[in-house]
């Protein structure tokens, strides 16, 4: 491709386009992509593609120029003087107007094109008058005129224009201002038979649903001019409607009832919209009739939608008005729908519902109680396995997913009629059909009774005893799905069961059992796993037994997952053996591991249940289950610290032939990590050196950021042992020239957090060493940059990092120490305001203002005055251009007081975010 600089004519992008579709050879249509990306960010674009635009070569270069239009006014406004802003507004809607016919995706990107234009153009005074006044009186500029009338609103909390609290503000009244007009154009075409084909009526429907959305339509005039009969009508025809048609005429009344949230507000509009979905009810049962799932499942989301909008009149006052509790019938009537995909539409109100009343009074529960019975039994019947059904269910299945979100609902909303009560009813319901119930419907029941087994009151011994029983008493024949969700329940009832151990023997019996069979082992380990936790103590007269099958949990085909989850409940039982017992088992299980992993390390072939990253993990869970409170540290450090010693060289030949797969190696450092946590101090410090400095000579090759983590771990558990400091100047030339690389902050989130959770190790345990150090001010430069980084976890280690080090003079008593302290702070105070406002200006999202509010509270609780100084020296500094959303000058200064004058830290978070609304 030619160069930008030299080349730039529309030609070159014609061919450019043409290899980007065209081409088959993928290098050169790889080519022409980047070529294309660079030119839409170069200033030629402008002129070029409105050139394009003006020949109408073909659909895909007229697509791009209205692309690239729509992308310069979106991220490059600023590259035009203001003084040609309105020949581009006219020049656009010129396209527009010749182009509209030529295809939909070209008119979407010119609409979007000027609806950006006119949000960033204050001199374009209420720009949808001036689409009607152009294009209200002609039919022909009906469908771009609304293409342009449905952008507008949506474009207005489009973020990325950056357009600032007060612009908004002002298009907001514009907005309001000129609604009645757009009612009144959707008014008459909606009235005009002209306009009676589907595509107008969808394009109508979605206009006044974006306009909804936004919230500045007057609803109760909506209500008296009867505008939202329209789509109720569509809504009411199932059989003569299309899907496309019906989607639009629904989205348009969730908007409606979406933006209706305040009912006292528009009180005419919330009754019209209640009355017209209640008259839905016969409607559903007829798409129900004609199997017509996609309209079925548009009517449950206008029901649900009315359910959220009258929440809180359902609840303040039930049965009473718009509190109608036949609003949640209609729920129950989706509920009912033979396809669970409907029926999870409607999820998020009982939600809401159990939230709402979970404080509330049992006479207010038991008003509810009812629909909850009935929500619960018609879930139960969504969980139903086809009757045909020969394997259990895979967790990547979908029906696998619902049927766990059908779990977490019957959980949140069972405490509105009782868990135990719940339990039990669901067993009777069970028993009363006896032995003429399905192994399906037995199964999906047990399914959900064991999504509330965990929390039924343990002094229930009559239901529970008699599930257990039945669970015993089950056939060999007994269907494999059944029999698995079966003893998943054993597993959830552990709790239970710790309150009356006399039924353990008999229920370890029958998991022994189960997992002799390779469809149930996983399951059976699993439950074996929760009795072991919550049956600790009377569990480890079969700790022997229980050390022995992790060491043939392969064989017995236990998934890894469930392998480690056994291993976590067998460390719990081998817990509370005495110290001389537990360190025997203990390193049986970890010579275990080793020796397989030994086996594997010396193999040269890579095979298939040969994987090392299984016997990390397993040695990881082993160490992990031992690391318990401090109380019990000593306890700890006896049982692991010469197990670690002697198993330390198969993990270091591990480290040594694995250190370039990133996968194995953060393995290997979650074991060391939580060995080192167990051992402690116990293992001595040339154990520690030999650990470090493995890691350290690890990462001159491969920067795996794992080691840096390990290193934070190794400082905390180490203290200011001088090894530490060694290993930190090791880490840092392979760091520097990581982090130094063309986007290299960008491309090593993972690393900036592992370093700075390392530095903070540092001033928390070594602080004047750290601080002392050469080092010192280049971390702390890039910690400053650092903070404009988007990765949640890294921004949030670099402000505890700034924290830390302002805060720790505090904790000083030597005053050689408040002095490099106060240093440092004088230093780098002004450049961390600075950046931090930048940040949260122009770069991170607005949910890691409170990180920085917490920094600038720091700063401000050591020194008022000296926060003032650099905060006010950072607000003249702030960019003023026109046509940047920017705070006034009284805007910044109130800012200013308002931080200076901040008592605890959370009004500064609140004052940070409402000055950031002004910037974006």
């Amino acid at each position: 491709m030619a160069n930008l600089g030299t080349s730039c004519n529309v030609e070159t992008v014609l061919q450019a386009v043409n290899k980007l579709y065209h081409e088959p050879n993928t290098a050169e249509k790889e080519k022409a992509s980047r070529w294309l990306n660079e030119f839409q960010g170069s200033v030629f674009a402008w002129e070029t593609a409105d050139q394009l635009l003006q020949r109408k070569h073909d659909v895909e270069s007229t697509y791009f120029a209205a692309q690239t239009m729509r992308s310069k006014i979106l991220y490059s406004f600023r590259e035009l003087p203001e003084n040609s802003h309105d020949s581009l507004k006219e020049s656009l809607l010129r396209h527009i107007e010749q182009l509209f016919t030529m295809s939909p995706i070209i008119l979407t990107q010119l609409s979007l094109a000027v609806c950006d234009l006119a949000l960033q153009m204050p001199s374009w005074r209420t720009p949808a008058v001036t689409f009607i006044q152009s294009y209200g009186n002609n039919k022909e500029s009906l469908l771009y005129l609304l293409e342009l009338l449905t952008l507008l609103p949506e474009e207005v909390n489009n973020r990325t224009l950056r357009l600032g609290a007060n612009r908004r503000s002002e298009i907001m009244e514009e907005m309001e201002n000129c609604a009645p007009m757009v009612i009144d154009l959707l008014k008459a075409c909606l009235g005009d038979e002209a306009s009676k084909n589907e595509k107008t009526m969808g394009k109508l429907f979605k206009c006044l649903g974006s306009w909804f959305q936004l919230g500045v339509l007057p609803g109760n005039h909506v209500a008296r001019i009867k505008l939202l009969d329209a789509p109720f009508n569509v809504l009411r025809d199932v059989v003569g409607t299309s899907n496309q048609l019906y989607e639009a005429a629904c989205e348009c009344i969730c908007a409606a009832l979406y933006a209706t949230e305040d009912v006292s507000r528009h009180r005419d509009l919330i009754i019209s919209l209640f009355r017209g979905t209640h008259d839905l009810r016969e409607t559903f049962h007829t798409a129900v009739a004609h199997e017509d799932t996609d309209k079925c499942m548009n009517l449950c989301r206008v029901f649900s939608e009315l359910a959220e909008t009258l929440l809180e009149a359902i609840v303040s006052q039930p049965n009473d008005g718009l509190g109608d509790l036949k609003t949640l019938d209609l729920l129950l009537i989706c509920n009912g729908h033979f396809q669970y995909e409907v029926a999870e539409i409607t999820f998020n109100v009982w939600y809401r519902l159990a939230d709402m009343l979970h404080d509330a009074n049992p006479s207010m529960k038991q008003v509810f109680s009812p629909y909850i019975q009935r929500l619960i039994h018609s879930l139960v019947s969504h969980c139903q396995m086809e009757p045909d059904a020969e394997k259990i269910l895979d967790e990547s299945e979908d029906f696998y997913d619902f049927r766990i979100r059908v779990a977490d609902l019957v959980r949140d909303v069972v405490g509105l009629i009782g868990t135990t009560h719940c339990f039990v009813h669901l067993f009777t319901m069970l028993s009363c059909d006896g032995s003429s119930s399905s192994w399906d419907v037995t199964e999906a029941t047990l399914f959900v009774m064991g999504a509330i087994a965990k929390y039924i009151d343990d002094k229930e011994d009559v239901a529970t005893c008699q599930v257990l029983h039945a669970i015993l008493s089950l056939p060999e024949d007994t269907h494999i799905i059944l029999k698995h969700t079966s003893i998943i329940l054993i597993g959830e009832l552990s709790e239970w069961i710790s309150a009356h151990p006399q039924l353990l023997d008999p229920i370890l019996q029958f998991l022994t059992n189960a997992l002799q069979k390779k469809e149930l082992s996983s399951g059976a380990a699993t439950s074996l796993q929760h009795l072991c936790q919550t049956c600790t103590k009377e569990m480890t007269s079969h700790h022997a037994s229980l050390v022995q099958l992790i060491t043939v949990s392969d064989d017995l085909h236990i998934s890894k997952q469930a392998s480690l989850g056994l291993l976590k409940g067998v460390t719990a039982v081998l817990y509370r053996l005495s110290p001389e017992e537990c360190r025997d088992c203990v390193r049986k299980l970890c010579v275990t591991q080793m020796e397989a992993l030994q086996q594997i390390i010396s193999s040269n072939t890579s095979s298939q249940g040969k994987d090392p990253i299984i016997s990390l993990d397993r040695s990881a869970a082993i160490f992990r289950g031992l690391n318990h409170d401090s109380n019990t540290a000593d306890v700890t450090k006896f049982i692991c610290q010469d197990v670690f010693k002697e198993i330390w060289p198969v993990l270091n030949l591990a480290l040594e032939k694995y250190k370039s797969e990133n996968k194995v190696i953060e393995r290997w450092c979650r074991c060391i990590r939580f060995a080192v946590r167990c051992a402690g101090k116990s293992v001595g410090g040339e154990l520690l050196e030999i650990i470090a400095e493995a890691i350290a000579l690890a990462y001159q090759s491969h920067q795996h950021s794992c080691f840096l983590y390990l290193g934070s771990v190794l400082v905390d558990v180490y203290a200011n042992h001088p090894t530490l400091l060694k290993m930190l100047n090791a880490f840092l030339e392979p760091l520097f020239r990581l982090l130094n690389e063309e986007k290299g902050l960008e491309n090593n989130p993972d690393t900036v957090d592992d370093l700075f959770r390392l530095c903070n190790r540092f001033i928390e345990h070594s602080p004047l060493e750290f601080l002392s150090h050469a080092a010192c001010a280049p971390l702390l430069q890039c910690a400053i940059t650092c903070l404009r980084h988007e990765h949640r976890e890294a921004n949030a280690a670099v402000t505890k990092f700034l924290r830390s080090i302002i805060n720790c003079r505090r904790n000083e008593h030597n005053n050689e120490g408040k002095q490099i302290v106060e240093n440092v702070i004088i230093t780098f105070g002004y450049s961390i305001i600075n950046q931090s406002l930048q940040a949260c200006l122009f770069h991170i999202p607005s949910y890691l203002y409170p990180d920085i509010a917490e920094l600038w509270w720091s700063l401000l609780e050591r020194d008022r005055t000296m926060f003032s100084e650099w905060l006010k020296e950072t607000l003249k500094n702030l960019p003023a251009e026109a046509t940047l959303a920017t705070a006034t000058s009284e805007q910044t200064w109130a800012f200013h007081s308002q931080l200076v004058s901040s008592t605890e830290w959370k009004s500064v978070s609140y004052h940070l975010r409402d000055f950031c609304r002004l910037y974006r």
